[in-house]
């Protein structure tokens, strides 16, 4: 079975022009078929802010009422994603730009409220709330097939993260889920090596010390971690993506930083 690297990269990365530069020349080293999911949420806020429109933000997740679903679709769909497909056309790869709606690669349906903790303005006591995320979407289907066939004709797709319902309507979507779910749908077609490429070197035991990557995670291992309070907090949700996509097929999934995208670097989940 042949081999595929899909890398996702946030929307930090993106906004920094030196690890961006970096970026796309190891992305473009890579050998074999690869897929480029990327974030954008920065460049979305200030574009965002010149428009005269407030970003909204629950526990880190952005709130996309109608008229920001103009702006990430515009600046995901367009700026952001455009110009990553141009520089990649200048490194030699033939990159195409797609969201979910291309080619019907992602599915999606508008997620309804959901109950969260929040902390309320007069109070540090988290406080539960109904929230409205407005037009989200949460992932019901990648195009394995559709996607197989892209890389089978050279094309390197660069996905930005936006899919639809199959109704008309375009939803914004979380970059590490897409990436995951894209990974999952060519599990069956390839070798699948998912890669998220973020400001730390991996997945750390101690939070402040750079050189306390944990090299290897299953789910029995990450089960002794949580238990023991090794980790916790944000880094939980991705961790959970990563080994459903092992459980679901992927080879292995790959947490690492911007720079050391080469599969030799980070800490590396497998399954059990």
């Amino acid at each position: 079975m042949e081999h595929l690297t899909i890398i996702k990269v946030g929307g930090a990365v993106v906004e920094d022009e030196a690890q961006l530069t970096q970026l796309l020349k190891d992305f473009s080293a890579i050998e074999g078929r690869k897929i480029l999911v990327h974030g954008g949420g920065r460049r979305a806020t200030k574009t965002a802010a010149r428009l005269g429109i407030e970003s909204q933000m629950v526990n880190g997740r952005r709130i996309t009422d109608a008229d920001m679903l103009e702006v990430v679709t515009m600046v995901y769909g367009g700026l952001v994603n455009k110009n990553l497909v141009a520089r990649l056309q200048a490194h030699g790869i033939n990159a195409l730009g797609l969201t979910g709606a291309d080619a019907d690669i992602i599915r999606s349906h508008k997620r309804p409220p959901v109950a969260l903790k929040t902390t309320g303005s007069t109070s540090e006591e988290p406080q539960e709330a109904m929230i409205d995320f407005g037009f989200v979407g949460d992932v019901d289907h990648a195009n394995g097939n559709r996607l197989s066939q892209l890389l089978e004709i050279g094309i390197t797709p660069v996905i930005a993260p936006l899919t639809h319902n199959g109704e008309g309507l375009i939803l914004n979507t979380n970059a590490d889920t897409m990436a995951g779910e894209t990974a999952k749908a060519l599990a069956p077609y390839y070798e699948v090596t998912l890669i998220y490429a973020f400001e730390k070197p991996g997945v750390l035991a101690q939070p402040d010390d750079d050189n306390s990557v944990i090299p290897l995670l299953t789910r029995d291992i990450y089960n002794r971690c949580v238990a023991d309070g090794t980790i916790s907090g944000g880094m939980m949700p991705k961790i959970e993506n990563a080994l459903a996509a092992v459980e679901a097929g992927v080879a292995r999934v790959v947490i690492t930083r911007a720079d050391a995208i080469d599969g030799q670097h980070g800490t590396v989940i497998i399954k059990n």
